[in-house]
């Protein structure tokens, strides 16, 4: 039986995953990468994945750190991209680190030699041709300029993204709400229901004159000569609109009116730090209009200083950089095909993660769903309960829609994944109390352990892709 080819446009970790998923599933691969024919602004060879900033896949440990378990998951489906880490890998403490030209020339070589992968170097200017019925999008945050324009075109003006304006996110449970309350400004009610859809984080006037100073003498990132990032007034750096002048954040997102403390009523607060709900789960809350340009050492240290965030867990700090991703919860499915036209897969940065691991992990799924379709074999997503499953759960339906530009690109973290009964990790085996410094790993541990085992029964109920 001839099966037609996948096509993927774009050979970078998220592209060169999906390509081998596809291969191995006995499906033939089209991988189109433009370079050389065209270069980028950041890239400096020729060679597939190639790694262009940090050489760093971070933690690889699973049974304490989410891209561990990202790591641990990818491994059983047969990742290429972490096969050629492990196998270049350069001494890192606790994390997997490669050697940057070693693990791109190994990717490229192994694709290159698979029976059933083609690599064209060209550009595809423009959107895929209509012949191609089964495409892989996984150009990166650098998708040359006629594939950006094309998609836009496509999917319609606003659902296109060309740089990110992040705000911190932080997980709820390390909010103090002995001193944070629950309430909507003005007890207005939201078009969900709820007249207390945000945590409240009170300053007085000596705190919120600290915090102030500290923004302004805090170490700030610089844009890369090729990001040409520009600032808007609905996304300027939180330090930016500080430097505008010391009440003008008491002014824009720190405004205290309309908020009555829950713990101090007679007592009105001189400026008030918002965080909104970010996903379905409830677990993680973004810090409202705090979109940085600070250095993350920096944005740890200043932003505890806010009351009720003293011991705040961050589960992505801030930044403002060049970017393009699509609005994916609006426009793809959760297959990660284009809702308007499912011939279109999106795979890699492009659909709102952030990190090489991430992209691709994106690109595994991307590759096993088109290969599982055209071989007329669908499958189901992974598991919530699993990294794979959480991370394109909340690219494709899990974050809460907070209006324009709500949805910025993430890494893999816990508070993704749906948390444990709090009873599986307050007592050991033998009935004996946990206690709360040991709780955290404990709990990390078990969602690791979860994830592994829903994985493995996921894969024993998936039917076998290889052609027969």
């Amino acid at each position: 039986m001839s099966i037609s080819p996948v096509h993927i446009v774009g050979g970078g970790l998220a592209g060169s995953e999906a390509a081998w998923q596809v291969a191995q599933a006995g499906v033939p691969v089209v991988l189109h990468e433009m370079r050389p024919v065209r270069g980028t602004d950041a890239h400096q060879t020729d060679g597939l994945a190639e790694l262009v900033c940090s050489n760093s896949f971070r933690a690889d440990d699973w049974t304490g750190n989410a891209v561990g378990l990202l790591h641990a998951e990818m491994r059983k489906l047969g990742s290429i991209i972490m096969s050629a880490g492990d196998a270049h890998q350069v001494p890192a403490g606790g994390a997997l680190a490669v050697d940057r030209e070693g693990f791109s020339q190994a990717v490229t070589a192994r694709l290159e030699a698979h029976p059933l992968v083609t690599i064209v170097r060209e550009e595809v200017a423009g959107l895929p041709p209509a012949d191609w019925d089964s495409v892989i999008v996984a150009t990166g945050p650098l998708t040359s300029p006629a594939l950006s324009a094309a998609v836009l075109e496509l999917t319609g003006e606003g659902e296109l993204s060309f740089f990110d304006a992040i705000a911190p996110i932080v997980n709820v449970e390390s909010i103090d709400m002995d001193i944070c309350w629950r309430q909507s400004r003005y007890d207005k009610v939201g078009p969900g229901g709820d007249a207390a859809a945000y945590i409240n984080c009170p300053m007085d006037k000596a705190q919120y004159e600290a915090f102030i100073d500290a923004l302004l003498a805090g170490e700030k990132s610089e844009f890369k000569d090729w990001e040409h990032v520009p600032y808007f007034d609905g996304c300027l750096p939180i330090e930016v609109m500080a430097e505008r002048g010391r009440e003008t954040l008491r002014h824009g997102p720190m405004k205290p009116v309309g908020l009555t403390n829950d713990h101090d009523p007679q007592t009105k607060a001189h400026a008030i730090v918002q965080l909104r709900q970010d996903n379905a789960l409830g677990t993680l809350w973004n810090m409202v209009g705090f979109q940085t340009k600070l250095k993350h050492g920096a944005q740890t240290e200043i932003f505890r200083m806010i009351p009720g965030l003293e011991k705040a867990v961050f589960a992505r700090l801030g930044g403002l950089h060049r970017n393009t991703f699509l609005n994916s919860p609006k426009l793809l499915d959760a297959q990660l095909r284009m809702k308007s036209q499912p011939r279109l897969r999106f795979a890699g940065q492009v659909t709102g993660v952030e990190g090489y691991v991430e992209s691709a992990a994106v690109g595994l799924l991307a590759g096993r769903f088109a290969a599982a379709e055209r071989l007329g074999r669908p499958i189901d997503p992974p598991p919530a309960t699993t990294a794979l499953g959480a991370l394109i759960g909340h690219i494709t339906g899990g974050h809460i829609d907070g209006g324009k530009g709500s949805f910025q690109p993430m890494n893999i973290n816990y508070g993704l994944l749906p948390p444990l009964d709090d009873a599986v990790v307050k007592r050991r085996e033998d009935g004996s109390r946990i206690g709360s410094k040991e709780r955290g790993r404990a709990k990390k541990l078990g969602m690791g352990e979860r994830a592994l085992a829903d994985l493995d029964r996921w894969v024993a109920g998936v039917p076998a892709l290889a052609a027969e």
